[in-house]
């Protein structure tokens, strides 16, 4: 009798503990209920990248720099050109008759194939410039009814499904669909699936969009349809100048938990397709701002803000289980005057470039 009812028992239990497992652990609950899930999906193949600047040539010691600096991808970004918010015209300048060499087909070419040769990568991410002079931005454009929409699209297809087609020709490793498009990308959820099909229909790589710091990033809602998020991140860390290395790290506190969400949610990685920082005093304040005309300030003291800002960023972010890369805004292939003051983005010949190189180097 008491084996029997310590049979019964067991069963019972069985039958309990499997029923928990249907509940607790089915697919739907384990993403929520578990937060080290990231294993699934995260990857170690970290991006080391920056934002290759286009010029007129490219030369082996150019892209030896690159790989002094631990750097393994670069951005390489040609241009569509929009005259107006509200225009639906979309130019595709692909010679260099107008335009810099490094942006022309053969430019891009060049330097992808020259690259190669140094077992460094490409990210192919092709921008709309918008010339218009009222004060609107990308984000902003915007068509005055539906007919005027599907032109648009219509011509952003032809001009994007040129660069995927070099991009398969070239096999360039990975591919930006658009950048910064606030306005059309969360508006028009359909019309950039059906994009995204075409695109893969001509271009197998790995694709992404690189959405804004500021909201955007958010309401994108094709993540899913991509294959790693991208993200501008010209993230605000601080309203004060020349801030220390724990202010910072405290102002990406603020931000970090956005972005895991939205990892989490479509279960991507997230690249930083820009980043980065002036040499200015007040470069955590606002980080999207290019430097005043003749901003040239206490030359140690802005290096050294761009130094910390850099620190605290790889401090703050790499070792996130969602992150997957980063391209730094930006690195010239040769740089006028090397010896001269660069209030601008670039890390080359300050103390963030061997910031950079060791965070690079890193596993």
């Amino acid at each position: 009798m008491f084996r029997k009812s310590r049979f019964v028992l067991i069963g019972l239990a069985l039958v309990s503990f499997a029923f928990i497992c249907k509940v607790y652990l089915s697919p739907g609950k384990e993403a929520s209920a578990q937060p080290d899930n990231y294993a699934q999906w995260a990857t170690k193949d970290v991006m080391r990248g920056v934002s290759w600047v286009a010029g007129d040539s490219v030369t082996a010691e150019q892209l030896q720099e690159l790989k002094q600096n631990k750097i393994e991808w670069i951005s390489q970004t040609p241009f569509g050109w929009q005259s107006a918010y509200n225009s639906p015209e979309v130019k595709l300048n692909t010679g260099s008759s107008r335009a810099y060499w490094g942006e022309s087909d053969q430019g891009l070419i060049h330097t992808t194939r020259q690259a190669k040769k140094f077992g460094i990568k490409t990210l192919l991410k092709p921008h709309i410039w918008l010339r218009d002079r009222s004060g609107k931005w990308l984000g902003d454009i915007e068509m005055a009814n539906e007919a005027q929409w599907q032109e648009w699209f219509a011509n952003y297809r032809t001009f994007i499904l040129h660069y995927a087609q070099l991009a398969q020709q070239e096999q360039i490793e990975a591919f930006c669909i658009g950048t910064e498009l606030h306005n059309p990308a969360v508006t028009h959820e359909q019309a950039w699936r059906n994009l995204i099909k075409d695109i893969r229909q001509v271009y197998s790589g790995k694709l992404t969009y690189a959405a804004n710091w500021y909201l955007e990033f958010e309401q994108i809602k094709f993540w899913d349809d991509l294959d790693f998020i991208g993200v501008q991140a010209y993230f605000p860390l601080t309203k004060k100048n020349n801030p220390n290395l724990q202010e910072l790290k405290k102002g990406w506190e603020k931000h970090l938990p956005a972005i895991a969400k939205v990892a989490k949610r479509y279960k991507k990685t997230v690249v930083f397709t820009e980043a980065g920082y002036k040499s200015t005093p007040d470069a955590a304040i606002e980080p999207w701002k290019w430097p005043e005309r003749g901003e040239q300030t206490i030359l140690p003291e802005a290096n050294t803000t761009q130094a910390v800002c850099y620190e605290a960023m790889f401090q703050s972010v790499w070792h996130q289980p969602w992150f997957g890369g980063m391209y730094i805004w930006k690195w010239y292939p040769r740089l006028r005057n090397p010896g001269r003051y660069h209030a601008d983005f670039t890390p080359q010949n300050k103390p963030a470039a061997q910031i950079l190189a060791q965070w690079y180097g890193k596993q």
